[in-house]
């Protein structure tokens, strides 16, 4: 008996996605060719491969068997043809990542034309969303995620690319106004903008390990930090942002650094992707690329 090899494609990205539907979404056809070339794949085989009704959709203890092994066969194959394509021409193919707004926005965007440049033969797809993605369920290559504390443990594979310190900024004008504070507890005299009217602190951190918690007088708040930092241009007063985002303004300075030996801690930006995806060339050259572009 010899399989077919896209049927085990079709059954692989069935699983992968969660329903038929979902999987047929995802490749551009029919759910009813997903559906029928599953089910031929299981009369070849002579066993039930997943268990679906019309509100579950699920694999048998056989079949997540089988599917581990389907998917290695796949992901295989796929390196297989990357390494012909190595040697004939620069890594081609499709790649789906996905970011947050202000990941994308901040830390993403600029760099997409050199590495469009780079891999005229790539065709990256960025998805953008602040929404939790469950990156193999939805059949991502690629996820860049910034994050305060550690990300959970899990099957996916972590490449962390950089550490981005928060500092405390305000316009030229608000300073020239306003006066410069000379220690952390003189922040409490002036307007700040926070990410909620109902914080009124922020921990922050010297150059020689010093720890303060300082309280605020809040006179605005915004939840996306481009709104943060645009209220700092324009003089409502003092914020904090990682240097992610608020780069471009300081050295235009539009901004200045307020306390330059003082910090609020730091925000760390990490590749995530699934084990074997990641072993894929057109994959490989997109997160050698950010990691070269983005790196500490």
């Amino acid at each position: 008996m010899t399989l077919n090899l896209n049927d085990l494609h079709l059954f692989v990205q069935a699983v992968d996605s969660g329903s038929f539907t979902a999987a047929a979404r995802h490749l551009g056809i029919p759910k009813s060719t997903v559906s029928k070339r599953v089910a031929e794949l299981e009369g070849r085989l002579g066993v039930r491969l997943i268990q679906r009704t019309s509100r579950s959709f699920a694999l048998t203890e056989l079949g997540r068997e089988f599917f581990q092994h389907a998917q290695a066969s796949i992901i295989e194959a796929e390196m297989a043809e990357g390494i012909v394509r190595r040697h004939l021409a620069e890594p081609a193919g499709s790649v789906r990542l996905t970011a947050s707004v202000p990941t994308a926005q901040f830390t993403l965007t600029e760099h997409l034309p050199a590495l469009a440049a780079r891999y005229p033969k790539l065709r990256l797809s960025v998805h953008v969303t602040d929404r939790f993605v469950d990156i193999v369920q939805e059949g991502f290559d690629i996820a860049l995620r910034s994050h305060r504390g550690p990300l959970p443990d899990s099957a996916l594979v972590q490449r962390k690319l950089a550490s981005h310190p928060f500092f405390i900024l305000a316009s030229p004008d608000y300073i020239s106004i306003h006066g410069q504070p000379r220690r952390p507890e003189e922040l409490a005299q002036h307007a700040t903008i926070m990410t909620s009217l109902t914080e009124d602190q922020w921990r922050l951190y010297s150059a020689g390990g010093d720890e303060v918690i300082v309280t605020l007088h809040s006179v605005m708040a915004a939840d996306e930090p481009y709104v943060l930092m645009e209220m700092a241009v324009s003089g409502l007063g003092i914020t904090c942002l990682p240097t992610s985002v608020c780069r471009k303004a300081l050295a235009e300075a539009r901004l200045v650094r307020v306390l330059p030996e003082w910090t609020a801690g730091s925000i760390e930006t990490t590749i995530l992707m699934p084990h074997r995806r990641g072993q894929l060339p057109a994959v490989r050259a997109v997160v050698d690329f950010l990691a070269e572009r983005l790196g500490d």
